[in-house]
């Protein structure tokens, strides 16, 4: 399954996934809730929501957080893709810091957005994050 990108099934359930983690977030100070799921090379669905805290720079994007509980748990590898929603009428792409987390894991994955209103951004990794810096710099480091 690495290297392939998500079915229509996949998809599906990455973004029902990633609504239901929505709900789960920790949000009190911004109100802005996000969901995210991430699919790995195995097939499996890991997901993650934001988590804020008072002292706002400790505040935990939903992306990071599917990425660090995957591993955590699960000793994930490689991610072929991730969905990300937000109840908004627009979607909402990773953060920065997400971003480059993202490549630490699957550098040409799909990102989706998805979203309350019908718009939806549908990319790869590579176009949010182009020159990523990542494990192939190390690995060609002497």
């Amino acid at each position: 399954m690495t290297g392939n990108a998500p079915n229509n099934e996949q998809w599906a359930e990455l973004e029902m996934a990633a609504r239901l983690a929505a709900r789960q977030a920790y949000v009190p100070y911004s109100k802005f809730a996000v969901g995210a799921a991430i699919l790995d090379g195995a097939g499996k669905i890991h997901i993650g929501c934001n988590v804020e805290n008072a002292s706002y720079g400790l505040t935990n994007c939903a992306e990071r957080t599917a990425v660090y509980a995957a591993r955590a748990n699960h000793g994930i590898q490689d991610v072929l893709a991730v969905c990300i929603y937000t109840p908004t009428p627009t979607p909402t792409p990773p953060c920065g810091a997400c971003r480059q987390v993202l490549n630490e894991f699957g550098p040409a994955m799909r990102v989706r957005a998805i979203c309350d209103g019908e718009d939806l951004i549908d990319t790869t990794l590579e176009v949010l994050l182009p020159g990523a810096f990542g494990p192939k710099n190390l690995k060609n480091a002497s």
